[in-house]
């Protein structure tokens, strides 16, 4: 029987927004932590978000549970090489990072960042799954955002490449614009 979350009825949304400011967030932090560092990008980053109206900003919210359903794709796939289970290495670490970052990450939302995160390990899609608890919270927005960006720094550092995870998503795009 077919779930109600499966992600083929998931919309896919802004995945290339959405990766513009996970990417510009790494950038960050490798630069000292500070945005700053690199005042062009984040120019940039702040001018398309506030161009964003309300469709435009639910499109990059679903691409942004899209990377995060592409991100546990690849990390189950790289768990279940080595016998491993993704949700026990991933989540754990994940929580107690999102706890160390009460700025970015209320306390009140990161359950159901968890829930995002082993949603997406089983194979069910974030966004629908978060769908059926009502609208989002002003707290998850940027709890989501954090998520995408931890996920992809612990790609990164899996790989021991600073820029695997952005090459990932990038590359999907591009054979998914191929056909």
């Amino acid at each position: 029987m077919s779930s109600p979350c499966d992600p083929r009825y998931a919309p896919v949304g802004d995945v290339g927004a959405a990766l513009m400011m996970v990417d510009s967030q790494l950038k960050a932090v490798h630069n000292g932590g500070n945005a700053a560092t690199d005042p062009e990008r984040q120019a940039l980053v702040d001018q398309y978000t506030a161009s964003l109206g309300p469709r435009e900003a639910d499109d990059v919210l679903d691409g942004m549970c899209t990377l995060i359903f592409m991100f546990m794709r690849w990390l189950r796939e790289a768990h279940e090489d080595q016998d491993k289970d993704v949700l026990a290495y991933v989540v754990p670490s994940l929580v107690a990072t999102m706890r160390m970052m009460p700025k970015s990450c209320r306390p009140e939302a990161i359950p159901t960042m968890a829930g995002l995160v082993i949603a997406a390990g089983t194979g069910l899609s974030p966004n629908l799954w978060r769908e059926q608890f009502g609208d989002w919270t002003k707290e998850e927005l940027t709890a989501l955002e954090a998520t995408a960006l931890l996920l992809a720094e612990h790609i990164n550092r899996v790989t021991d490449d600073p820029d695997f995870a952005t090459r990932l998503i990038t590359d999907a795009l591009s054979r998914s614009e191929e056909l």
